[in-house]
Order: C-alpha cells, then sequence, then structure tokens
C-alpha cells in the first residue's frame, strides 16, 4: 500500500480521504533534517505553507510521485527540482479564494476605520473617539494588482461597495477587465491614480519587491496597500519609513517576506497600520476545501490517474483536462502501442489530430502520447511531468499535424513512430461512454479494443492462415480472447490483431514468425 505523509496540519477530511487509497502518517513540525530522514518512505507528501520542500527533501524522496500543498501558492516547494525528479506538485488553486479575498477586503475596511486600534483602547477601559476618525470607501479608486481569482472576487465586491476599479495585469484581456468594471492601466497609471492598492499577485523574481521606495514615491499621501498575497512583494522597511514620514497613509499586511515575523520596524507603528499573521485562508471552509481538493488529486495520482491542478504539468489546467480527460487515456495507450511496434531507440514520433480533436488544445495530448511511448522503457519514472523532458534527452523528434477534415469519427488520434523495427502507425478513437477503440494498425482498418496483451501480424491475405496461427497458439497453452483481421484488398498484405489472455512465452515468435505467409509478428503489452 502506498504511504502519505502529511507533514504540516490537514483538516481530518483530508485525511480521511487520503486513507481510503494509503496509509497516511501525520508528522509535524519536522526539521529540515528529520523530513530528509524520513521522506525516502513515502510515495507522496501533503504540505501547507510551514513545510519547506527544498531539493535536498526531493532528493531523498526516492519514491515520491507527488508534493501537495493545501493552499494557492507553491513557493515553499523547489518546483524545478521536482520537476527534474518525475515528481508531480499540486496545489488547489481556487479553495481559499473566497476567503483570501474577504480577508483583503476585512483589511482594507479595518485599515480605513482603525478598528484593530479602536478595539484595543476601548478593551483598556478608554473611551477615545477623536483618535479614530476614519475614511469611507465608497467613491474611492482601487487599484487591483493581478486579477486572477481573488482579485476579480475582492473588485467584484468593491465594486458593490461603490468604489471605482483600476487594474494592472499583464495576462487579462481587456475585455475581461471591463466585464468586472476595471479599467486596465499600466502599473504606474495605477500607482499614480489610485486610493487603495491591493495585491494578488505571486511572488516571481520580477514582483519581488514591487512596492518600494521608487514605487511609494509615485502614490497619493493618502494611499492605502494590502497585501494578502505573497510576503516579499513589499519592501517592508521602505514602506515603514514611508508611513513614518506620512508620504501614504496606511498599509494592511497579511503576508511577511520572513515569517513568522520577528523584530521589524512594522511592529512600531501605530493606527495607520494593520497586521494579522497570515490568515487569509484561515477560514474553517477553506481549510476543508483546500484539504478536500489536494487529497483527491494525491489519491488520484496513486491510483494512475492525471492530477487536475498539476503546477508543473504543462497545459493541464483543471477545464482542460476535464474536457480531454478520455483522450489522455486514447493517447497514452496508443503511444505505448506504438512504440513496442516501432522497438527499441524511438527516433521520431508523429502526432496527428484529426476531426474535432483538431480543434482542441494538443499539449496534454502530446505530452500524453509521450509518456505512453515511453513508459515500456522507463516504467514509473515516466509520467505528466517529464515525459517532455525525456524525450528530449532521448533525441526523440515531435511533430504534430492537425487535419479537421477527416471525420470518420468526431475525434481519433493517429500515432506515427520510427524506431528500431521500422515506422509504425496506430490510430485510435472514443466511441459512446468514452470506450477506446483501436481503428487502424500501419493503416489497416481494424476495430478493436485494447487488450491487456496482444499479437500483431503482416501477413499475406490467404486461406489457412488464421487457423494456422491459432493452432499454434493452443499448442503452447496460449487463449485467444478476440480476433480481427484488417486488410485492404483481397489477397494481399493484411494485419491480424489477436487479443490473448496471457503474455507469450518467448519460444512462440520463432515459430510464429515461420509460418508460411507470416511476413512479420510483434508482440505488445498495455
Amino acid at each position: 500500500m502506498p504511504k502519505v505523509l502529511v507533514s504540516d496540519p490537514i483538516d481530518q477530511v483530508g485525511i480521511d480521504i487520503l486513507s481510503q487509497v494509503a496509509q497516511v502518517d501525520v508528522k509535524t513540525d519536522l526539521s529540515k533534517e528529520q523530513l530528509v530522514e524520513v521522506i525516502p518512505e513515502y510515495d507522496a507528501l501533503m504540505i501547507r505553507s510551514g513545510t519547506r520542500v527544498t531539493a535536498e527533501v526531493i532528493e531523498a524522496g526516492r519514491n515520491l510521485k507527488i508534493i501537495g500543498r493545501a493552499g494557492v501558492g507553491v513557493d515553499n516547494v523547489d518546483v524545478p527540482a521536482a520537476t527534474r525528479k518525475g515528481i508531480i506538485v499540486v496545489n488547489s488553486p481556487e479553495g481559499n479564494t473566497i476567503a483570501a479575498a474577504e480577508h483583503t477586503l476585512a483589511m482594507m475596511l479595518s485599515l480605513s476605520r482603525y478598528i484593530p486600534e479602536a478595539n484595543a483602547k476601548l478593551k483598556q477601559g478608554k473611551w477615545d473617539r477623536k483618535s479614530y476618525t476614519g475614511n469611507e470607501v465608497y467613491n474611492k479608486t482601487l487599484g487591483v494588482v493581478g486579477l486572477g481569482k481573488i482579485g476579480a472576487h475582492v473588485a467584484t465586491v468593491a465594486r458593490a461597495m461603490g468604489m471605482k476599479l483600476l487594474a494592472y495585469d499583464p495576462f487579462i484581456s481587456v475585455e475581461r477587465a471591463e466585464q468586472l468594471g476595471c479599467s486596465l492601466v499600466e502599473l504606474d497609471v495605477l500607482f499614480q491614480s489610485a486610493d487603495y492598492i491591493t495585491l494578488h499577485i505571486p511572488k516571481t523574481p520580477e514582483t519581488a519587491n514591487l512596492i518600494n521606495a521608487d514605487s511609494i514615491a509615485k502614490m497619493k499621501p493618502n494611499a492605502r496597500i494590502i497585501n494578502c498575497a505573497r510576503g516579499g512583494i513589499i519592501d517592508e522597511t521602505a514602506i515603514a519609513e514611508a508611513l513614518k514620514a506620512g508620504k501614504i497613509a496606511g498599509a494592511a499586511l497579511d503576508v511577511f517576506s520572513s515569517e513568522p515575523l520577528g523584530e521589524s520596524p512594522l511592529t512600531a507603528l501605530g493606527k495607520e497600520i494593520v497586521l494579522t499573521p497570515h490568515l487569509g485562508a484561515s477560514t474553517e471552509e477553506a481549510q476543508v476545501n483546500v484539504a478536500i481538493d489536494v487529497a483527491e488529486q494525491i489519491r488520484d495520482v496513486l491510483l494512475g490517474e492525471p492530477a487536475r491542478s498539476a503546477v508543473n504539468i504543462p497545459g493541464l489546467r483543471p477545464d482542460v483536462l476535464e474536457q480531454l480527460k478520455p483522450y489522455l487515456q486514447l493517447a497514452e495507450t496508443l503511444g505505448k502501442m506504438v512504440g513496442q511496434l516501432a522497438g527499441g531507440r524511438i527516433e521520431s514520433l508523429n502526432i496527428g489530430l484529426r476531426g474535432d480533436l483538431a480543434t482542441n488544445q494538443s499539449q496534454p495530448i502530446v505530452i500524453a502520447a509521450l509518456k505512453g511511448l515511453l513508459s515500456p522503457a522507463l516504467q514509473e519514472r515516466v509520467n505528466y511531468v517529464n515525459a517532455s523532458i525525456e524525450a528530449k534527452e532521448r533525441g526523440i523528434r515531435v511533430v504534430e499535424t492537425r487535419d479537421a477534415s477527416i471525420k470518420d469519427y468526431a475525434g481519433s488520434l493517429h500515432l506515427s513512430a520510427k524506431g528500431t523495427l521500422g515506422e509504425h502507425s496506430v490510430t485510435g478513437a472514443l466511441l459512446g461512454d468514452d470506450e477506446i477503440r483501436i481503428t487502424s494498425i500501419n493503416d489497416f482498418p481494424v476495430n478493436v479494443p485494447p487488450n491487456r496483451y496482444m499479437l500483431f501480424t503482416l501477413h499475406r491475405d490467404m486461406p489457412g492462415i488464421i487457423g494456422r496461427i491459432g493452432s499454434l497458439l493452443g499448442e503452447f497453452n496460449v487463449n485467444i480472447a478476440s480476433m480481427q483481421v484488417g486488410r485492404k484488398i483481397v489477397r494481399g498484405d493484411a494485419v491480424m490483431v489477436l487479443s490473448i489472455d496471457d503474455p507469450l512465452p518467448e519460444n512462440i515468435m520463432n515459430e510464429i514468425k515461420q509460418v508460411a505467409g507470416i511476413r512479420d509478428a510483434y508482440t505488445v503489452t498495455l
């Protein structure tokens, strides 16, 4: 049974899901050294923000197949190192959307009305109204940096509160921004014009210290900054100095460059700043949502299914995955088949998308085909994460073609591979209930479902040849589950496809190839 390590506090519902398919060990507050020591025995690791999964941890995790982060970001995981090792990294991009957006709005209102400071003063027995005259957000301009799911929800609620909206996001169209009621502007324009600035972006080399002394100098004196996204986006020393000097009016921060927050100039400030200890996702609902989301993905990967929110699998967004999931299995099956037919070292793989499939996103299908192609040789070492890398390292040339005019099926996939045994091709399609059918072998038409063990022959279409092959298999106690012949012309070349119940004995292939009329024979294990 697979083993899963949960190294940060996770809602019990997530542990219950994992326990359906694996042994689950909960070991929190591990040091880096302790994590490196225990990780070799685990197939999966589930974390939150507390555990840092470094390259050293990943290298030690010789059995790791997946790392699941119960939250939006994965900045505490060395994703490139995991990718090189073929380890899937997943997160929960939507599980805490509402929680983070609502905390952003709460911070903005708390900052505007000095709620934390007034609350503390009243609890000290002091009734002080004069010191806490605040500001309304109505009719003020909110600048939203990053219009992803969280930023979009903040914008939607802020608009309902009567705020004017500016937004900066180089990956969002003008049309999408307008749907949210935002005017899309350059970053400097947003800094210069906004009364409130809220950040909803990841920390990257480009966004590190995005809010610094230079950017603050462009802002209004009454500007207020809210950050519930990622620590390190704000230069904390610069913002503390700006607040003390009155260059901006306030800041509300939930995340910090180093957590937990130790000695910091921020803690010496007064009512102009609101600080919370990374509470953006800390709602009961969000913790349940992210635990379920990530636990289900870990479960699926351990059962051999693709993950829906893998951050290091190109093109496998949840919406794309849902649409293409049946075709991924088709592509992987055809890849396994054509790789074994071509044999040995594969030089090239041609992937043809036909019919309706030609209009879909192809990258996930290409990855699935490569995974199938390489899996007979690499076994569990190849997956959706590293299939493209492994193919490139082996010098396999991948060519993709599309032809929407071929309408023999709603959508079909044609793979052609060149290898040690020559060039071979297979075509497949999905029938009702997403049932896979092999529809051609080396351009000979067939209609057979894939089977665990299969025997293919290329032979001359002549009387008696099928019977001789059947008798020969019977002599070796090999049971035939089904058989089909595909041909283009009578008495010409043909292929025979046999689904068999057991793997063929080693010495039978030579005898099959010696049968009169047999030109070649191949076995495939799926």
